[in-house]
């Protein structure tokens, strides 16, 4: 069993718009639906639990049936911050599946994910227990020595960007997540299971990613997610 908890519970603030960006519609269909499509359409993902904004539960219901979004299973409040969110979708998870499942936590706005990532991160999950996607860092990053100066760098082939889908078996991230919960290590507003998971000890395994699976957070990320959708490489998201 494979279960997908689609995270959709951000305000998207820094998207300076007055509905949640999630909701946003781009070419007569919300953000996520896209997202959630992804999942629909993927044979490896059984079930969906979406965990949404507060007093957007009956919105999100509407478009998933609108949209035939018929693998969700549940649709569930978020936290304060991102890692309750992540937790109440994994409570939500423990009905439906047994301790060696994978769950698999993906950002509600990052309607670019595909069968190839997805399949990636499944696969490798399923072999070693976790798998997070990753990109290699193409760009250079410098050490900010003060606000508007740097005096070093990172080296490139030492650094992976991570992003979501990451699938963990349900025992080992209901484990460090209650693990968390009791200790604050790794449970904070600036956290995300994997780097919890880091914070503990634990090692990750990278999957694969696309660097076409951009999260949406500017009205610039907006403008590329129009673009790429409109590209012939983009033909997977089409009914």
């Amino acid at each position: 069993m494979n279960v997908a908890i689609i995270l959709a519970s951000g305000t998207g603030d820094r998207m300076g718009k007055k509905v949640p960006k999630q909701f946003l519609t781009v070419y007569d269909k919300p953000i996520i639906i896209y997202t959630l499509e992804g999942f629909q359409h993927n044979e490896s993902i059984d079930k969906i639990i979406c965990v949404c904004l507060s007093g957007w539960e009956q919105v999100l219901k509407a478009y998933c049936e609108q949209f035939n979004i018929n693998k969700l299973v549940d649709i569930i409040p978020g936290g304060k911050i991102g890692q309750e969110s992540i937790y109440n979708g994994l409570v939500s998870a423990k009905q439906h599946v047994t301790d060696e499942d994978l769950v698999i936590i993906h950002d509600g706005v990052r309607p670019m994910v595909n069968n190839e990532v997805l399949n990636n991160v499944i696969e490798i999950a399923n072999e070693e227990g976790n798998a997070v996607t990753s990109t290699r860092v193409t760009d250079q990053i410098q050490v900010a020595t003060t606000e508007n100066s740097s005096k070093g760098y990172y080296k490139r082939d030492g650094l992976r960007k991570v992003t979501t889908p990451q699938a963990y078996r349900f025992k080992f991230i209901m484990n460090a997540y209650e693990k968390a919960l009791k200790t604050g290590v790794g449970f904070s507003s600036s956290a995300y299971a994997n780097t919890m998971l880091l914070d503990q000890g634990e090692t990750l395994n990278f999957a694969e990613g696309s660097d076409k699976n951009l999260k949406l957070t500017t009205v610039e990320d907006l403008d590329i997610f129009k673009s790429l959708l409109k590209t012939e490489r983009a033909e997977w998201i089409k009914e």
